[in-house]
């Protein structure tokens, strides 16, 4: 039971404490569910039309995060970063990818299977990571 400051019972003070704290928690166990979501990395086609590319990957990422996932996409960070028309850069950037797998739960593949993404599919069987295949925006 709660008591006020002058210790005697309050029930109206502790039903509200009550309430509060439960809304406290539930928001807590929400927070710690949202930063403990299951890591996905999303392959996808990123040489070629870029922007049209890009913009597709960026659909494939929310797609992620509507079904309850934390997206991965490599090919959404190093290109920004490093000079994809530079093969070194290039290759580094893809490496920095399949680091980036190795740590996800799932590998989802959307689209057609460049050669940047069967490497990534290669690297996921190898790790043995569950794979699944989707068609491409608009298909």
């Amino acid at each position: 039971m709660y008591k006020n400051s002058e210790g005697y019972a309050d029930p109206t003070a502790g039903s509200a404490m009550s309430q509060i704290m439960k809304e406290y928690r539930q928001k807590q166990k929400k927070r710690y569910a949202d930063k403990n979501r299951r890591k996905i990395y999303v392959a996808s086609k990123y040489a070629g039309d870029v922007d049209a590319n890009v913009a597709a990957a960026i659909t494939y990422c929310r797609r992620v995060i509507d079904e309850g996932y934390m997206p991965v996409a490599s090919h959404l960070l190093y290109p920004q970063i490093l000079n994809d028309n530079d093969p070194n850069e290039r290759d580094l950037g893809l490496l920095f990818g399949l680091a980036l797998l190795r740590m996800c739960d799932e590998v989802w593949v959307f689209g057609a299977i460049s050669p940047g993404v069967a490497q990534e599919i290669e690297e996921a069987k190898r790790l043995k990571k569950q794979i699944r295949y989707f068609e491409e925006v608009g298909a």
